[in-house]
């Protein structure tokens, strides 16, 4: 919804929205069976709470038809291959919210023909649902036949919502500040400064700034400003949300002069709209004026193989519950990588650590979290888990809970 506003100042167009909520703007508040024209297009407002309370689907027809309509945009209502989370309002609603949700799914959404297109809010990367397709679209007849939550009865659709367990990050809270009072416009906010490296040294020093690293974590672990997170641009869009802080100025070094505007948009996403300035010499720039810089180990999968085999290092496994349960390393600690900061300062320091994630991009962002709490001898493992199941080395899995989210993050018991 947040973006809506940016949308509203382009193209003059007006904002609908759910008459379930009280937005501080928009222009109409529609209620289950309302409709209106968008050029010769006629959409329909389908009320289906359950995700929250004041989810809508819009249904859209092609001029006065009144048969089935050809598309449905779905919210966070039905995703391709997955349905949305219900335990937003805290976990001792779950249940209610999950009971709405398989009546708006069964009694509202499924019973439009199979051929209807379905348009989501989220793709493949999302936590407002779990078991997303790489798709972004899908039709009725395909969710019917692929998505397992939609063939169930209703208790079986119960106990597989009120076991699940998905992130809940920080963040979240500010996102529903900005939906429901809305965010300052982009064109209103500064854009980051090109900073030489004399003014980001003493931008950094300043009080309230992070660093935030946005190159790949092979290039992280080869120099780095100290002090600085590594999150891979891509990443952007997700975990700042669990490591920063709303109150800070955010600085940016990047692999590419392009990359400060894309890292800009995904912050902003999130809240995050104070990005002070941007390094435009780049790393290559800070070296070579001789300022200092840290770096991280590194390590293949068949170096860890050895050094576990010898108990050599800590590992530290900083992937979601779901993915542990899969398949992880025997002895390695889980600590997801969002929680990792917190929990840091429980961990030994006379012992070398090693962090893990899919690939090396999560790995590198708790690799960079340990270094900021003062761990010398951390590495990151390139590669992670798709590399070592590559070679053939054993995992342990936990069978019970292959098809539970994951619990990370503090539920909202109180957010209603």
């Amino acid at each position: 919804m947040a973006g809506s506003l940016e949308l509203q100042s382009l193209t003059a167009a007006e904002i609908v929205h759910s008459i379930e909520t009280t937005f501080s703007y928009g222009e109409h508040s529609v209620s289950d069976g309302d409709s209106f024209q968008v050029g010769h297009l006629r959409l329909r407002t389908i009320y289906t709470p359950g995700h929250t309370n004041d989810s809508v689907c819009y249904a859209v027809y092609d001029g006065e038809a009144t048969s089935d309509p050809f598309m449905l945009f779905t919210g966070d209502t039905l995703f391709v291959g997955g349905i949305g989370r219900t335990d937003l309002l805290g976990r001792d609603l779950q249940k209610e919210q999950s009971e709405k949700l398989y009546d708006s799914l069964y009694e509202k959404v499924l019973p439009l023909d199979d051929g209807v297109m379905i348009y989501p809010a989220h793709g493949a990367g999302s936590i407002c649902g779990s078991n997303f397709g790489n798709r972004d679209v899908s039709t009725i007849g395909l969710e019917r036949m692929a998505n397992h939550l939609l063939n169930v009865e209703m208790d079986d659709f119960m106990e597989n919502m009120v076991s699940m367990r998905l992130p809940y990050p920080p963040y979240f809270k500010k996102m529903e500040e900005l939906n429901t009072y809305g965010p300052p416009l982009l064109s209103e906010s500064l854009a980051p400064k090109p900073m030489g490296v004399d003014d980001f040294d003493k931008a950094m020093h300043e009080s309230n700034k992070v660093i935030l690293d946005t190159r790949e974590p092979g290039a992280f672990a080869g120099s780095h400003i100290p002090g600085s997170y590594s999150i891979w641009l891509d990443g952007v869009s997700y975990h700042p949300g669990w490591v920063l802080n709303y109150g800070q100025d955010v600085l940016l070094v990047t692999e590419r002069r392009e990359d400060v505007e894309t890292a800009r948009d995904y912050l902003c996403r999130l809240g995050f709209d104070r990005v002070a300035g941007y390094l435009c010499t780049g790393m290559r720039g800070w070296r070579d004026i001789g300022r200092d810089f840290g770096h991280l180990g590194t390590l293949s999968v068949s170096s860890l193989k050895a050094k576990l085999d010898q108990s050599e290092i800590l590992l530290i496994d900083v992937r979601e519950e779901r993915e542990w349960n899969e398949g992880h390393i025997e002895g390695a600690e889980r600590i997801y990588v969002g929680q990792l900061e917190e929990e840091a300062d429980r961990l030994p320091r006379a012992k070398p650590m090693a962090t893990i994630c899919s690939w090396g991009g999560r790995g590198s962002l708790g690799a960079s979290i340990l270094k900021k709490k003062g761990f010398n001898e951390v590495f990151n493992v390139l590669g992670g888990m798709r590399a070592w199941y590559s070679k053939g080395y054993p995992v342990e899995k936990n069978e019970h809970s292959l098809h539970q989210g994951s619990e990370e993050g503090v539920y909202q018991e109180n957010v209603r």
